[in-house]
């Protein structure tokens, strides 16, 4: 006979499974040990440039029990957003977008998938306190989605996982629920170095480890004033985000097209042409881009980008 355990962990992964989502993991709620110092060193490296908020609730980052009283278990999950068509080498102009901005905001698409999540847990299992998250609140994401065996942290600092590589969003379910914890995978990096040696601004100083302060979706989406002129040439054209680091990695070539029609992009977008981004009004990037996340560079964000490509 199954324990209430293994029955509410099946129930979650059930869940997990029919609301689409790619991968469901596990781990145990507790301190995490192995990443406290780890974090201290990136931050007092500087690697947070001006992301202030990274080093804003330094103990709840590490703690889950922290941001959900009594937690047990921590959900991880893989929400796949690997386009149908890449934009940024399928279009008319020379000008690329990150392509999990292609679409609607992740944050909207993803959260409403995790409240429908609670809904269900609360009517297959019964009163579950917790609080979902994706990519917000001060929760340390990859390092969980480690830990629940989803994948392994790349050489780019991101999860990558052997059947779809990178192109995915991650969230997570803190729970006052005691579960089946899954344990982690082993590391398939090997010895490629392809996303340090292919990174435009040499972001990626040693394996593991990326400088944010230099990483061009970086200096496109979160500096808020002007772009060094040292970096000048080495943006790949990127306007918003970048891809380099996922494009180049092996195991990105198990990267399968998603199923969210949230995720399509305006039917604009690809016609877009170099002159088209350079001469863009605020109207035209209110239509291309009215739920997307691009929209957290703002149309001024987005302009001061182009306009520092121009030669």
């Amino acid at each position: 006979m199954k324990s209430s355990t293994q029955r509410n962990t099946e129930i979650i992964k059930s869940i997990a499974n029919e609301l689409e989502f790619s991968f469901c993991g596990i781990a145990k709620a507790e301190f995490l040990k192995e990443e406290a110092p780890r974090l201290e060193q990136w931050l007092k490296r500087g690697y947070a440039g001006q992301m202030g908020y990274l080093e804003k609730n330094f103990d709840k980052r590490l703690d889950p029990r922290l941001l959900v009283p009594e937690a047990k278990s921590v959900v991880s999950l893989v929400y796949n957003y690997y386009p149908k068509k890449d934009l940024a080498t399928n279009n008319l102009s020379n000008l690329k977008t990150a392509k999990y901005a292609y679409g609607e905001d992740y944050h909207f698409v993803v959260k409403d998938k995790l409240k429908l999540f609670m809904t269900r847990i609360q009517t297959g299992i019964g009163e579950v306190s917790g609080r979902v998250f994706v990519d917000s609140a001060p929760v340390h994401e990859r390092a969980w989605a480690k830990k629940a065996g989803l994948g392994w942290i790349g050489k780019n600092s991101l999860l990558l996982n052997r059947s779809m590589g990178s192109f995915f969003f991650l969230a997570e379910l803190i729970l006052d629920l005691e579960l089946e914890y899954d344990g982690p995978v082993k590391d398939y990096c090997g010895s490629c170095t392809a996303c340090m040696d292919a990174c435009p601004t040499d972001a990626i100083p040693q394996p593991y480890v990326v400088d944010g302060s230099k990483c061009i979706s970086y200096f496109t989406i979160e500096l808020k004033e002007e772009i060094p002129q040292e970096v000048k040439g080495k943006f790949d054209n990127w306007i918003f985000g970048c891809d380099v680091c996922q494009d180049v990695c092996p195991w990105n070539r198990f990267a399968k097209p998603h199923n969210e029609p949230r995720f399509e992009p305006h039917s604009d977008l690809e016609k877009m042409k170099t002159e088209d981004w350079q001469e863009i009004t605020e109207e035209v990037f209110q239509k291309l881009f009215n739920k997307s996340a691009v929209k957290r560079t703002k149309f001024s964000g987005l302009k001061r980008n182009i306009k520092f490509l121009k030669k």
